[in-house]
């Protein structure tokens, strides 16, 4: 070969190593352009360095998986999923290996769901469903909604939606996700009454979903029970309402704050909650893996005063932002737990959405007591311990024993 063709092929190979890192250059200037437009436009601001960790390490060997799927297409017998599902099941596969119950990937619907619950309204008919032993759907209207106001009545089983049959067994996500829709639109519901067929045209309202219970002890009229199915959004405005109509009817001379079966939700829920009994005092300390950890505390000023006695009722159901308020609360000796050791969920989650509104829950820190008690895994123990009882409610009882005393 002769010295001018060497000279050319360098020349060449020069070229195309500049235009390698010129495409290189652009592409990185162009994703840093998109990053830093992402976060103008939703407000988060990006770390820098990027963050690269999942790009670097590869948080699944992609070849490896093509590889495998392209013997199951070539050899299976049967129908293959389409690509969403595959793809969703892949996430779903990966993050079972961490190992965490509490870090998951939920696909859209569901996680719309999950989301409604969370803010406590959504667009419906304001309608409780529930599956029958046939497994058809049967309806109960909540008072004064749409779905009572249209003329469905509790006990109505639902055959179609719109016009499309309901199938049975059915599918409550499903049939829920049917249902509901933007506020002002109007679904059909067919249903079946007494062997007749009645179709009733309902308009969607927004439906807040009512976390707060209420009402003044029949054994003990002075006692105002309040009872929490879950933390949303809605809570601390239901729990001051509780307050002020129990405060009225005269059930304001000792409080039963029942916490059983409450899974949780929002932690500025249960902290807002807290607020009510304790003032300005410490709720919850949350870890994190770095080291660092984050206080919250209540606000300062109390709807519930300091000299009331207080008994919450709990049980192997009660978990995080329950555990939260109660641990809180037995901290500062400001109440009584009456009933069994909590489920023990001390691990907070943070919710990512993803680009087509499914979403990660992934467990970013730990929470532990005012006086430092951790909880993942061990749970509270009550007070006074109580066991159920088929033929009354014995933890209800035990706490008007103790306010008695």
């Amino acid at each position: 070969m002769s010295q001018s063709s060497t000279s050319g092929a360098q020349a060449q190979r020069w070229g195309y190593f500049l235009l390698g890192m010129f495409t290189a250059l652009v592409v990185m200037m162009l994703g840093a352009a998109a990053v830093w437009g992402y976060a103008y436009w939703t407000g988060h601001k990006p770390q820098w360095p990027l963050p690269t960790r999942a790009s670097q390490d590869g948080p699944i060997d992609a070849s490896l998986l093509a590889e495998a799927w392209d013997v199951i297409f070539q050899d299976f017998y049967g129908t293959i999923p389409e690509k969403r599902t595959r793809t969703y099941g892949a996430i779903k596969g990966s993050i079972q290996t961490l190992q965490d119950p509490y870090t998951y990937f939920i696909e859209p619907e569901p996680a719309v769901r999950e989301q409604e619950r969370l803010e406590g309204k959504f667009g419906g008919i304001g309608a409780y469903l529930h599956l029958n032993d046939q497994g058809q759907v049967v309806l109960d209207p909540m008072v004064d909604r749409p779905a009572a106001r249209a003329g469905i009545q509790k006990g109505d089983i639902l055959l179609a939606i719109d016009g499309q049959p309901v199938p049975t067994p059915a599918d409550l996500d499903q049939v829920t996700d049917r249902i509901r829709g933007p506020v002002g639109t109007t679904v059909t519901l067919t249903v079946l009454r007494d062997d007749e067929r009645l179709e009733f045209q309902v308009a969607r309202a927004e439906i807040e979903l009512p976390s707060v219970t209420w009402y003044p002890v029949t054994e003990a009229p002075q006692v105002g029970y309040i009872r929490i199915e879950r933390f949303s959004n809605l809570t601390a405005k239901e729990f001051d309402q509780a307050v002020t109509e129990l405060k009225a009817q005269g059930a304001n001379q000792a409080w039963v704050l029942d916490l059983r079966g409450n899974p949780g939700g929002l932690v500025n829920a249960a902290v807002d909650v807290a607020s009510r009994f304790l003032d300005g005092q410490v709720v919850l300390i949350e870890k994190h893996a770095d080291g660092s950890q984050k206080v919250y505390k209540a606000q300062p000023g109390l709807s519930i005063p300091p000299d009331i006695p207080v008994v919450i009722l709990v049980d192997g159901n009660t978990a995080s932002a329950a555990e939260i308020l109660a641990g809180a609360l037995q901290d500062d000796q400001r109440a009584t737990l009456v009933g069994q050791t909590t489920y023990g969920k001390g691990s907070i989650q943070r919710i990512h959405r993803l680009s087509d509104q499914s979403a990660v829950h992934v467990t970013f820190a730990k929470w532990f007591t005012p006086l430092d008690r951790a909880i993942d895994g061990q749970g509270l123990q009550p007070d006074v311990s109580v066991e159920p009882d088929p033929q009354e409610d014995a933890f209800l009882k035990k706490a008007l024993e103790l306010i008695r005393k």
